[in-house]
């Protein structure tokens, strides 16, 4: 396959990892007895962040959404490289590798703290990166 559409692929899992990732806010795995207190105590207990009074619930929601963002904005980033790969495969590889570093890291934290799913999803884009790479390295620079 060309680096091309290994990178589409990459692209629309990680489209696809940012809407499973939105759906799921605000993040909590449940409302039970036991998590009330937690989610309670993180809402109502604020302090003071670089002179701005935040609590660690506004921490966990912005850090949420801000994470929801950057995998919308790498999922369409790594569309657009798909389309450079087609006449500047060889250019582009550092990109690449840097994208690939990233999802590699991404799975090992996701598979540390949170659960399968993300973790999968973010090990499946990593080897699209990884093959992206490879092919993208067989790729003549065109002048």
């Amino acid at each position: 396959m060309k680096s091309s559409t290994f990178l589409r692929i990459a692209s629309v899992i990680t489209l696809l990892y940012f809407a499973g990732h939105t759906s799921g806010a605000p993040w909590t795995p449940g409302v039970g007895s036991e998590e009330l207190p937690v989610l309670e105590a993180m809402k109502s207990h604020s302090f003071d962040v670089l002179g701005s009074t935040r609590s660690y619930w506004n921490l966990y929601v912005g850090f949420g959404i801000a994470i929801s963002l950057f995998l919308l904005m790498q999922g369409v980033v790594l569309w657009q490289l798909g389309s450079l790969a087609k006449t500047d495969g060889l250019r582009i590889r550092p990109i690449i590798a840097s994208f690939t570093v990233a999802f590699l890291v991404n799975t090992l934290v996701t598979w540390e703290y949170f659960f399968v799913v993300p973790a999968v999803m973010s090990a499946a884009i990593s080897i699209c990166l990884a093959l992206a790479f490879i092919a993208a390295g067989r790729s003549k620079v065109t002048q």
